[in-house]
């Protein structure tokens, strides 16, 4: 039976010790957290520096994160890479590892033509019994998804088989583009950190895909936007999309380096390393105005 796929799904940060090894006692420490403070399940993405691993640790995270994770929600795996064969192979293992789904996006060394595009996801999802979440991640990385291909994936795999991750600019447009051209049947995830929640939320997706490091926020504004109670939801939201506009200056680098500061500054991380080479890191002004932030998001939390 297949799980349900729904709600805060954040995407898993990959922890690193000082010799640049994974570090899984702290991967475990940050999933414990995550479902303690009310995560419905988690998946790894591109903030997971899936990119920046060998194949066999993308293995281990995938086979640890599902372990870790049993029982307590629903977990997919990133499986997005430069050719079918290797999306296919990191997709069967997360199968066989007990992943609930597996989420992709197109390769990206070259701008493939729509009908590549097309057979890469068919591909995918002839080649796994589990659901195939299709991630647009041009916003940041890649090239779009035509919304035909969406449309096409759909109605020939069904809604159960087929979830969507839109995240090109601007988002709030293309999720209701989207939604619009399947009927409303397409379940949408949104995957702004938080800053395009309420904008989306109120477009009707089935749930976020932030990151871990601002999650106790993300569900509180969740849970305020489904009890339609708007003072709470802003009161969050004002806060955490001033501290997602400091990690939007600088990419996908950007997201990675507040990331890893702000869980190794929670103690849930044992380093805030990163994997090499960057193209940003934060200098000590940046630094110190996401403390204060910080405090401020952990102030808006007290009050309800």
């Amino acid at each position: 039976m297949l799980k349900l796929i729904r709600g805060v799904l954040p995407i898993a940060h990959t922890p690193f010790l000082n010799d640049d090894s994974i570090d899984f006692e702290s991967l475990r420490r940050q999933v414990d957290w995550a479902f303690e403070v009310g995560a419905d399940g988690l998946g790894t993405g591109m903030v997971s520096e899936l990119l920046r691993l060998t194949f066999a640790e993308r293995v281990a995270l995938t086979e640890k994160l599902a372990e870790f994770t049993a029982g307590r929600g629903a977990f997919f795996a990133g499986v997005g890479a430069e050719s079918t064969k290797q999306a296919l192979e990191y997709a069967r293992l997360a199968e066989r590892a007990g992943a609930d789904a597996v989420m992709a996006i197109p390769p990206i060394s070259t701008r493939l033509p729509v009908a590549a595009v097309r057979d890469y996801f068919i591909a995918l999802a002839d080649g796994v019994g589990i659901p195939i979440i299709v991630q647009d991640a041009s916003g940041y990385v890649g090239q779009p998804i035509p919304i035909p291909v969406c449309v096409e994936l759909l109605r020939r795999f069904g809604a159960d088989k087929i979830l969507f991750k839109p995240e090109a600019s601007p988002i709030g447009p293309n999720l209701s583009a989207l939604r619009d051209a399947t009927g409303g049947e397409a379940r949408i995830f949104e995957g702004s950190g938080g800053v395009c929640l309420v904008d989306s939320f109120r477009r009707g997706i089935s749930g976020t895909m932030p990151g871990v490091e601002f999650l106790p926020a993300v569900v509180a504004l969740w849970q305020a936007l489904a009890r339609r109670d708007d003072d709470a939801a802003y009161r969050l939201y004002f806060p955490l999309c001033a501290l997602v506009s400091l990690q939007l200056q600088a990419g996908l680098d950007g997201f990675l380096a507040v990331e890893k500061y702000v869980l190794h500054r929670r103690g849930l991380f044992t380093t805030d390393r990163r994997r090499t080479p960057n193209a940003w890191s934060l200098d000590d002004e940046t630094r110190a105005e996401l403390d204060r932030l910080l405090e401020r998001l952990d102030a808006a939390l007290a009050t309800g």
